[in-house]
Protein backbone atom coordinates (compact mmCIF):
# COMPACT_ATOMS: atom_id res chain seq x y z
CA UNK A 1 0.00 0.00 0.00
CA UNK A 2 1.43 3.37 -1.00
CA UNK A 3 0.62 6.43 1.06
CA UNK A 4 0.12 9.37 -1.26
CA UNK A 5 -0.71 12.95 -0.41
CA UNK A 6 -3.81 14.63 -1.79
CA UNK A 7 -5.53 18.00 -1.73
CA UNK A 8 -7.50 16.79 1.27
CA UNK A 9 -4.42 15.91 3.34
CA UNK A 10 -3.67 18.18 6.31
CA UNK A 11 -1.14 20.90 5.61
CA UNK A 12 1.92 21.63 7.76
CA UNK A 13 1.21 24.23 10.40
CA UNK A 14 0.79 24.89 14.07
CA UNK A 15 -1.62 21.96 14.43
CA UNK A 16 0.01 19.46 12.05
CA UNK A 17 3.62 18.25 12.14
CA UNK A 18 4.29 16.73 8.74
CA UNK A 19 7.58 15.07 9.70
CA UNK A 20 5.90 13.27 12.60
CA UNK A 21 3.09 12.09 10.30
CA UNK A 22 5.67 10.79 7.84
CA UNK A 23 7.40 8.93 10.64
CA UNK A 24 4.15 7.20 11.56
CA UNK A 25 3.66 6.36 7.89
CA UNK A 26 7.03 4.60 7.85
CA UNK A 27 6.10 2.59 10.95
CA UNK A 28 2.77 1.58 9.38
CA UNK A 29 4.50 0.45 6.19
CA UNK A 30 5.84 -2.60 8.07
CA UNK A 31 2.97 -5.07 7.76
CA UNK A 32 2.42 -8.80 7.72
CA UNK A 33 3.22 -8.91 4.02
CA UNK A 34 6.31 -6.72 4.49
CA UNK A 35 7.90 -7.34 7.91
CA UNK A 36 11.32 -6.51 6.48
CA UNK A 37 11.97 -3.83 3.88
CA UNK A 38 14.84 -2.18 2.10
CA UNK A 39 15.17 1.59 2.04
CA UNK A 40 13.78 1.66 -1.51
CA UNK A 41 10.77 -0.44 -0.51
CA UNK A 42 9.95 1.84 2.43
CA UNK A 43 10.20 4.88 0.16
CA UNK A 44 7.92 3.27 -2.41
CA UNK A 45 5.34 2.18 0.16
CA UNK A 46 5.15 5.58 1.86
CA UNK A 47 5.53 7.87 -1.15
CA UNK A 48 8.66 9.43 0.37
CA UNK A 49 11.95 10.13 -1.33
CA UNK A 50 14.81 7.78 -0.54
CA UNK A 51 16.52 10.57 1.39
CA UNK A 52 13.40 11.31 3.42
CA UNK A 53 12.76 7.64 4.18
CA UNK A 54 16.41 7.18 5.17
CA UNK A 55 16.31 10.05 7.68
CA UNK A 56 13.19 8.66 9.32
CA UNK A 57 14.48 5.08 9.42
CA UNK A 58 17.78 6.15 10.96
CA UNK A 59 15.91 8.25 13.54
CA UNK A 60 13.72 5.28 14.46
CA UNK A 61 16.83 3.09 14.60
CA UNK A 62 18.56 5.54 16.95
CA UNK A 63 15.49 5.49 19.21
CA UNK A 64 15.44 1.69 19.22
CA UNK A 65 12.20 1.18 17.27
CA UNK A 66 13.89 -0.14 14.11
CA UNK A 67 16.91 -2.36 13.51
CA UNK A 68 18.84 -3.11 10.35
CA UNK A 69 21.33 -5.67 9.04
CA UNK A 70 22.74 -3.05 6.67
CA UNK A 71 20.19 -3.59 3.91
CA UNK A 72 16.91 -4.77 5.42
CA UNK A 73 15.05 -2.79 8.08
CA UNK A 74 12.57 -4.28 10.56
CA UNK A 75 10.66 -3.11 13.62
CA UNK A 76 11.95 -4.08 17.06
CA UNK A 77 9.85 -5.30 20.01
CA UNK A 78 10.17 -1.81 21.49
CA UNK A 79 7.49 -0.66 19.06
CA UNK A 80 4.99 -2.52 21.24
CA UNK A 81 5.42 0.19 23.87
CA UNK A 82 3.37 2.52 21.66
CA UNK A 83 0.41 0.14 21.60
CA UNK A 84 0.66 -0.88 25.23
CA UNK A 85 0.52 2.77 26.24
CA UNK A 86 -3.03 2.79 24.86
CA UNK A 87 -3.98 -0.48 26.50
CA UNK A 88 -2.57 0.49 29.89
CA UNK A 89 -4.46 3.78 29.80
CA UNK A 90 -7.80 1.96 29.50
CA UNK A 91 -8.88 0.14 32.67
CA UNK A 92 -11.51 -1.70 30.64
CA UNK A 93 -9.12 -4.43 29.61
CA UNK A 94 -8.13 -5.45 33.13
CA UNK A 95 -11.81 -5.51 34.05
CA UNK A 96 -12.79 -7.51 30.98
CA UNK A 97 -10.19 -10.28 30.95
CA UNK A 98 -11.53 -12.51 33.77
CA UNK A 99 -15.07 -12.23 32.42
CA UNK A 100 -13.87 -13.14 28.92
CA UNK A 101 -11.94 -16.14 30.26
CA UNK A 102 -15.05 -17.38 32.06
CA UNK A 103 -17.10 -16.93 28.88
CA UNK A 104 -14.59 -18.96 26.85
CA UNK A 105 -14.75 -21.75 29.44
CA UNK A 106 -18.53 -21.71 29.19
CA UNK A 107 -19.05 -21.65 25.40
CA UNK A 108 -15.76 -23.27 24.30
CA UNK A 109 -15.20 -20.66 21.59
CA UNK A 110 -12.70 -17.79 21.32
CA UNK A 111 -13.68 -14.39 22.70
CA UNK A 112 -12.45 -10.97 21.59
CA UNK A 113 -12.89 -7.30 22.39
CA UNK A 114 -12.42 -4.53 19.84
CA UNK A 115 -12.83 -0.80 19.33
CA UNK A 116 -13.84 1.19 16.26
CA UNK A 117 -11.27 3.11 14.20
CA UNK A 118 -12.83 4.66 11.13
CA UNK A 119 -14.29 1.76 9.19
CA UNK A 120 -12.12 -0.84 10.90
CA UNK A 121 -12.38 -2.72 14.15
CA UNK A 122 -9.11 -3.02 16.06
CA UNK A 123 -8.65 -6.00 18.39
CA UNK A 124 -7.58 -4.92 21.88
CA UNK A 125 -8.04 -8.21 23.74
CA UNK A 126 -8.43 -11.84 22.77
CA UNK A 127 -8.88 -15.02 24.78
CA UNK A 128 -8.41 -18.23 22.81
CA UNK A 129 -10.29 -21.42 23.35
CA UNK A 130 -8.22 -24.56 23.86
CA UNK A 131 -8.44 -25.97 20.35
CA UNK A 132 -5.79 -27.28 18.00
CA UNK A 133 -6.62 -24.73 15.29
CA UNK A 134 -6.41 -21.09 16.36
CA UNK A 135 -7.14 -17.89 14.49
CA UNK A 136 -4.21 -15.72 13.45
CA UNK A 137 -5.96 -12.68 14.92
CA UNK A 138 -4.35 -10.96 17.87
CA UNK A 139 -4.11 -7.62 19.63
CA UNK A 140 -3.76 -4.87 17.05
CA UNK A 141 -5.35 -6.88 14.22
CA UNK A 142 -7.77 -4.95 12.02
CA UNK A 143 -10.86 -6.15 10.21
CA UNK A 144 -13.44 -4.24 8.16
CA UNK A 145 -16.20 -3.10 10.51
CA UNK A 146 -19.05 -3.49 8.04
CA UNK A 147 -18.68 -7.27 7.80
CA UNK A 148 -17.91 -8.20 11.40
CA UNK A 149 -20.33 -8.57 14.26
CA UNK A 150 -18.29 -6.27 16.52
CA UNK A 151 -18.04 -3.71 13.73
CA UNK A 152 -21.79 -3.58 13.19
CA UNK A 153 -22.40 -3.22 16.92
CA UNK A 154 -19.90 -0.36 17.08
CA UNK A 155 -21.18 1.33 13.93
CA UNK A 156 -24.67 1.07 15.43
CA UNK A 157 -23.54 3.28 18.31
CA UNK A 158 -23.03 6.18 15.88
CA UNK A 159 -25.72 8.68 14.99
CA UNK A 160 -27.49 8.14 11.67
CA UNK A 161 -25.73 11.20 10.22
CA UNK A 162 -22.24 10.00 11.18
CA UNK A 163 -23.03 6.46 10.10
CA UNK A 164 -24.18 7.70 6.70
CA UNK A 165 -21.05 9.81 6.29
CA UNK A 166 -18.76 6.88 7.06
CA UNK A 167 -20.52 4.58 4.62
CA UNK A 168 -20.80 7.22 1.89
CA UNK A 169 -18.90 6.15 -1.19
CA UNK A 170 -18.01 2.78 0.31
CA UNK A 171 -16.83 0.51 -2.48
CA UNK A 172 -16.78 -3.13 -1.52
CA UNK A 173 -16.05 -6.43 -3.17
CA UNK A 174 -17.70 -9.52 -1.68
CA UNK A 175 -15.47 -11.60 0.58
CA UNK A 176 -17.79 -14.60 0.26
CA UNK A 177 -21.07 -15.48 -1.43
CA UNK A 178 -22.83 -14.29 1.75
CA UNK A 179 -21.29 -10.80 1.88
CA UNK A 180 -23.70 -7.86 1.88
CA UNK A 181 -22.02 -5.11 -0.14
CA UNK A 182 -24.74 -2.58 -0.94
CA UNK A 183 -24.94 0.43 1.37
CA UNK A 184 -28.68 0.11 1.98
CA UNK A 185 -28.27 -3.51 3.04
CA UNK A 186 -25.40 -2.62 5.37
CA UNK A 187 -27.38 0.25 6.92
CA UNK A 188 -30.29 -2.11 7.52
CA UNK A 189 -28.09 -4.61 9.33
CA UNK A 190 -26.27 -1.99 11.40
CA UNK A 191 -29.57 -0.47 12.50
CA UNK A 192 -30.85 -3.95 13.34
CA UNK A 193 -27.79 -4.50 15.56
CA UNK A 194 -28.46 -1.16 17.26
CA UNK A 195 -32.14 -2.00 17.83
CA UNK A 196 -31.68 -5.50 19.23
CA UNK A 197 -28.48 -4.79 21.19
CA UNK A 198 -26.42 -7.55 19.58
CA UNK A 199 -25.33 -8.77 16.16
CA UNK A 200 -24.75 -12.07 14.37
CA UNK A 201 -22.70 -12.20 11.17
CA UNK A 202 -22.88 -15.46 9.27
CA UNK A 203 -19.96 -16.14 6.90
CA UNK A 204 -19.86 -12.65 5.34
CA UNK A 205 -16.15 -12.05 5.97
CA UNK A 206 -14.88 -15.61 5.69
CA UNK A 207 -16.52 -18.85 4.60
CA UNK A 208 -17.39 -20.94 7.64
CA UNK A 209 -16.90 -18.14 10.18
CA UNK A 210 -19.86 -17.12 12.36
CA UNK A 211 -19.61 -14.46 15.03
CA UNK A 212 -21.82 -12.91 17.70
CA UNK A 213 -21.17 -9.53 19.31
CA UNK A 214 -22.60 -7.26 21.99
CA UNK A 215 -21.71 -3.71 23.08
CA UNK A 216 -19.61 -2.74 26.09
CA UNK A 217 -20.78 0.49 27.72
CA UNK A 218 -19.11 2.98 30.05
CA UNK A 219 -20.46 4.95 33.01
CA UNK A 220 -22.11 7.44 30.67
CA UNK A 221 -23.93 4.66 28.81
CA UNK A 222 -21.78 5.11 25.70
CA UNK A 223 -20.65 2.11 23.68
CA UNK A 224 -16.86 2.16 23.92
CA UNK A 225 -16.04 -1.34 22.66
CA UNK A 226 -17.64 -4.60 21.58
CA UNK A 227 -17.33 -8.18 22.80
CA UNK A 228 -17.68 -11.20 20.56
CA UNK A 229 -17.46 -14.95 20.33
CA UNK A 230 -16.74 -16.69 17.05
CA UNK A 231 -17.22 -20.23 15.84
CA UNK A 232 -17.11 -22.44 12.78
CA UNK A 233 -20.21 -23.31 10.78
CA UNK A 234 -19.05 -26.91 10.37
CA UNK A 235 -19.19 -27.30 14.17
CA UNK A 236 -22.07 -25.06 15.18
CA UNK A 237 -24.76 -23.46 13.04
CA UNK A 238 -25.75 -19.80 13.33
CA UNK A 239 -29.09 -20.85 14.80
CA UNK A 240 -27.46 -22.96 17.50
CA UNK A 241 -24.93 -20.23 18.32
CA UNK A 242 -27.71 -17.68 18.73
CA UNK A 243 -29.82 -19.99 20.86
CA UNK A 244 -27.08 -21.45 23.05
CA UNK A 245 -24.30 -18.83 23.18
CA UNK A 246 -26.00 -15.45 22.84
CA UNK A 247 -27.40 -15.43 26.41
CA UNK A 248 -23.93 -16.10 27.83
CA UNK A 249 -22.40 -13.40 25.62
CA UNK A 250 -24.99 -10.81 26.66
CA UNK A 251 -24.47 -11.69 30.31
CA UNK A 252 -20.69 -11.27 29.95
CA UNK A 253 -21.06 -7.93 28.14
CA UNK A 254 -23.39 -6.74 30.87
CA UNK A 255 -20.95 -7.82 33.59
CA UNK A 256 -18.04 -5.98 31.96
CA UNK A 257 -20.15 -2.87 31.40
CA UNK A 258 -21.24 -2.87 35.04
CA UNK A 259 -17.59 -3.14 36.09
CA UNK A 260 -17.00 0.03 34.09
CA UNK A 261 -19.76 1.75 36.00
CA UNK A 262 -22.57 1.45 33.48
CA UNK A 263 -26.03 1.56 35.04
CA UNK A 264 -27.93 -1.17 33.22
CA UNK A 265 -31.57 -2.07 33.76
Amino acid sequence: MTVQSSDQDPKPGDSYVQSFARGLGVIHSFRTEAPQQTLSEVAARTGLTRAGARRILLTLQTLGYVESDGRQFRLTPRILELGFAYLSSMPLWNLAEPVMEALVDQVHESCSAAVLDGLDVVYVMRVHTHKIMRSHLGIGSRLPACWTSMGRVLLGSLSDDELGQRLQGLAAEPFTRHTVVDTDGLLLRVREARRQGWCLVNQELEEGLISLAAPLKNRAGQTVAALNISGQANRTSAEVMQAQMLPALLQAARAISQRMGAALN
